[in-house]
């Protein structure tokens, strides 16, 4: 499988996984769901986690080089978090406006994306 496949389907499931950890955090503003209990909230974003399964489970399963893709368990977990993390901060910019993104965040991201470039790189 190319790696964009690999890629695409990271993105995706980070995208299921960023609202399954986070989105009930605006169920206050929504009204029906402004009462839901703990227990609720947890069996909807379970069920919200269950897609991210759906991609997550063959972007790791194709994309590793052992299965024919193009990646190790090291890139491929790299990878994942630095497409977490820009699935967050993009979930934040977007739906959490009052949550300031300050310089010390972006400076941990750049630590992420070095942490990349020294996992890709063959020294």
């Amino acid at each position: 499988m190319p790696s964009y496949y690999t890629i695409g389907l990271l993105i995706v499931a980070n995208i299921f996984m960023t609202f399954a950890w986070y989105g009930h955090l605006k169920f206050k503003e929504m009204p029906g769901f402004d009462k839901l209990g703990l227990f609720t909230i947890i069996l909807i974003s379970w069920g919200v986690a269950f897609f991210e399964y759906i991609f997550q489970v063959p972007a790791n399963k194709y994309g590793f080089k052992d299965n024919g893709g193009s990646f190790s368990l090291v890139e491929l977990k790299v990878l994942q978090e630095v497409i977490t993390l820009s699935v967050f901060m993009l979930f934040t910019i977007i739906f959490f406006k009052d949550e300031p993104i300050k310089w010390n965040h972006i400076a941990g991201f750049v630590c992420l994306v070095f942490a990349v470039y020294f996992i890709f790189n063959k020294f």
